[in-house]
């Protein structure tokens, strides 16, 4: 079996797959369309549309039987994105490559694969839209023009995913909406020699919310949370929903000491929420602050250092991620 090698441009792909919230999308209408286009077309039991994430795949549409995740050394998708050209291989057990790999002489049982490289606006090959079949089959240039309109439908998702910068459910900004936004603000703190600090939010125990009342309560949740979220800080402050049931907030021309108080009146705020019983569930949250170093830091950095004070204090806690 061969791994698929890095991109010369790696870290630039990664921040670009980052930046462009497809990691942060629970799920997707238009590519769901387009799956099951593509598997009526092409007569294949299992088509997907996939991003190449730091480690793994991560399947954005599925059409099929398969799992959410692969790990990227042993993935089909790995391979596409290092070119221009979609991959065709008509017979993994014919091709040195493939013929060995757990996904070919395991489960599913790969034996054909078709992957056109999916692309964001900036050019930076992110995924693929793959055709799958467990037989061997040929590929001819009528379907090779078809999977690259396929694919070019599929960009074009893409670049309205990566265009929005607020959260659809919280009306906070998201992941994309924070880099765009952070990395002036820190731009701005550097020339003024302001502080500039990082709180970082992850839910407690938000999974069993989901689990015990519905996804409908767990939305209530977040939304809540935003709520108390924008009553507690000034306008000024950017608040965000990076995820999940993850969120943070760009103190500005604040030290680290000045976002601790603000984090407390925060928890103060959460308590009064709770003791109102408005729902059959409470509010829990773990937090870590972080004042960005302008000699040291980076944005990703600074986004770790806030993220491990922040996983102290649940471990603390007795919680986990």
């Amino acid at each position: 079996m061969k791994a698929p090698e890095f991109p010369a441009n790696e870290t630039e792909r990664l921040n670009s797959l980052r930046e462009s919230g497809l990691l942060d999308i629970d799920g997707s209408e238009a590519f769901d369309r387009l799956t099951r286009l593509a598997k009526r077309f092409f007569q294949v039991p299992l088509v997907m549309v996939n991003v190449v994430a730091e480690h793994e795949l991560v399947a954005r549409s599925i059409d099929g039987t398969a799992n959410c995740t692969y790990p990227r050394n042993i993935s089909f998708c790995g391979h596409t994105i290092l070119h221009s050209a979609a991959l065709v291989v008509a017979d993994t057990h014919q091709d040195e490559r493939f013929a060995d790999n757990p996904l070919v002489t395991g489960q599913p049982g790969i034996r054909f694969y078709a992957g056109m490289p999916l692309r964001l606006r900036d050019g930076a090959s992110v995924g693929s839209l793959c055709l799958i079949d467990y037989t061997p089959r040929e590929f001819s240039d009528t379907d090779l023009s078809v999977l690259s309109d396929l694919s070019a439908l599929v960009e074009d998702e893409f670049a309205a995913i990566s265009a929005a910068t607020t959260d659809e459910l919280t009306g906070l900004y998201n992941r994309r909406g924070f880099n765009q936004f952070a990395n002036f603000a820190l731009s701005v703190a550097r020339r003024r020699a302001e502080p500039v600090t990082l709180g970082w939010i992850d839910l407690d125990q938000f999974k069993q919310i989901n689990d015990r009342f519905g996804h409908e309560e767990g939305d209530k949740a977040l939304t809540a949370m935003a709520e108390l979220l924008r009553a507690s800080f000034r306008e000024a402050d950017l608040l965000v929903r990076f995820g999940g049931d993850e969120f943070a907030v760009l103190f500005a021309d604040t030290d680290e000491q000045g976002a601790w108080i603000a984090m407390q009146y925060l928890t103060e705020q959460v308590a009064l929420y709770n003791d109102r019983k408005l729902h059959p569930w409470q509010l829990k949250f773990s937090w870590g602050v972080s004042e960005f170093d302008h000699n040291r830091n980076d944005l990703q950095q600074w986004l770790k250092d806030a993220d491990d004070k922040m996983f102290t204090m649940k471990r603390q806690r007795g919680y986990s991620r």
